[in-house]
């Protein structure tokens, strides 16, 4: 069985959305200028699924958002050009808007029609592992170990003493949140990065469902759920982490996927930030 083993970042990343947070340009310093929308000269093409959009208008700070026929946003950038993929068939949208030195904005936006599918964008192994392609797959909570804590190094570091290369004691943990249906995780590649998570509430059976859109950077190891999607957890760990959108891939095979997400140290001052990795197994 194939297991892919990532190297911890000390901070969550972000995927799947191209932005620069310093502007090309200071908008104090482009010239005065009143723009009309007739003004705005800008180019949307594709080839095949490969999408490349041009500014050609002056003395703007450009952005660029794009979005699905469902209207979840894909990605966005400030850059004067951007070149993407849209893997999946389907017609989207490129929202473009121009920002002038006094604050006016002016709007345009492009449709997108892609023909169809390429499949090549996700033939890596372990997309199929993560979602069974279009039939999609099912994550429950292991409950006969399905938390531990590690050190932002793990699990390279095995020899490592200090605070930041510990290993996560996942074995025995069932202790530490009760054994119920906490919920479930669903990834597929129906037209598009899909995730659904049912997620049930701590003191009750009450259960609440959001879908929306993922992105997995592969060579990253890391995972963004978009759209207000959170990652399915159990016990009463909620407030110990600020974004449980931003994930890292600890572990990945057909019968095993281990997330984590960054412990705050706020709730728990003594005992520093962290790394809270969750084990989740196939539903059956």
């Amino acid at each position: 069985m194939k297991q892919i083993m990532t190297k911890m970042l000390a901070a969550a990343m972000v995927l799947g959305l191209m932005f620069s947070c310093e502007p090309q340009e200071d908008r104090e310093s482009l010239p005065a200028i009143t723009l009309d929308p007739s003004e705005i000269n800008i180019s949307v093409t594709n080839v095949g699924n490969e999408v490349t959009m041009t500014n050609a208008t002056p003395d703007i700070i450009p952005y660029w958002s794009y979005k699905d026929a469902a209207g979840n946003e894909l990605g966005h950038s400030n850059q004067q050009q951007v070149v993407t993929i849209f893997p999946f068939a389907g017609t989207y949208s490129v929202d473009f808007t121009a920002y002038t030195r006094g604050g006016a904005v002016v709007a345009a936006s492009r449709p997108v029609v892609i023909a169809e599918n390429n499949a090549e964008y996700f033939s890596a192994p372990e997309w199929d592992m993560l979602t069974n392609g279009v039939e999609g797959k099912t994550w429950v909570l292991d409950m006969a170990s399905p938390i531990g804590w590690a050190g932002f190094d793990y699990p390279y570091n095995p020899a490592g003493a200090d605070y930041w290369n510990w290993f996560p004691d996942y074995a025995g943990n069932e202790w530490v949140m009760p054994n119920k249906n906490w919920g479930e995780m669903t990834f597929d590649l129906d037209g598009g990065y899909n995730i659904s998570v049912t997620q049930t509430a701590l003191n009750t059976n009450d259960q609440t469902t959001k879908a929306a859109n993922f992105s997995y950077d592969i060579a990253k190891h890391t995972m963004m759920l978009n759209g207000g999607v959170e990652m399915l957890f159990g016990g009463d760990y909620y407030p110990d982490v600020s974004n449980w959108s931003s994930l890292q891939v600890v572990e990945l095979s057909d019968s095993s996927l281990r997330l984590s997400v960054v412990r705050d140290q706020a709730r728990n001052p003594a005992d520093g930030p962290c790394q809270i990795v969750f084990h989740f197994k196939p539903k059956e």
